[in-house]
């Protein structure tokens, strides 16, 4: 369960896609960055345009000022535009990089998304049935949701007379 975490938390959205960065790649396959790009672009006609795009500076970016961790300095940043890996992408780095460990990450990447898109259906499914259940329950749909407003007068705790035994 602890991969699928880290695994998950290097999924980004970028470009309206869920993407892998080259360099979290890198690290999962314990290879150095250059390594995994050098293998990418000795095989390039593997990876269209929907397996694989390099950011652009507007989106490295907007990613970096997400990362507050990341080190200032000489040398702590990447001098190149990093690539982004959509799910077909990463299957594919699997007949890349041809190592066991690599094989390895790649299954465990693949059943990460896998789940991620199954939690997505499975919210997406609970969404429509209580979307049924409004449909079907207007009125007390409306008087909950009523009942919910902390702006409500009904809910005003002062204007409630108060409840229980008075002396």
């Amino acid at each position: 369960m602890k991969n699928i975490e880290i695994i998950t938390n290097k999924i980004h959205f970028i470009r309206n896609r869920k993407v892998m960065l080259d360099y979290d790649l890198a690290l999962l396959y314990e290879i150095e960055t250059r390594v995994l790009k050098q293998a990418v672009r000795r095989n390039i006609a593997r990876f269209p345009d929907d397996f694989m795009f390099e950011l652009t500076e507007e989106e490295l970016k907007s990613l970096r000022s997400q990362f507050v961790t990341l080190e200032k300095g000489k040398g702590k940043h990447t001098k190149y535009l990093p690539f982004a890996f959509t799910e077909q992408g990463i299957a594919m780095l699997s007949s890349v990089l041809n190592s066991e460990k690599a094989i390895t990450i790649n299954i465990a990447i693949m059943r990460t998304f896998v789940l991620l898109r199954n939690s997505l259906l499975s919210l997406e499914e609970i969404s429509k049935k209580v979307e049924d259940i409004e449909n079907q329950l207007p009125d007390i749909y409306k008087i909950l949701n009523h009942l919910m407003d902390k702006n409500s007068p009904t809910t005003d705790k002062k204007d409630r007379p108060k409840i229980g035994y008075k002396s």
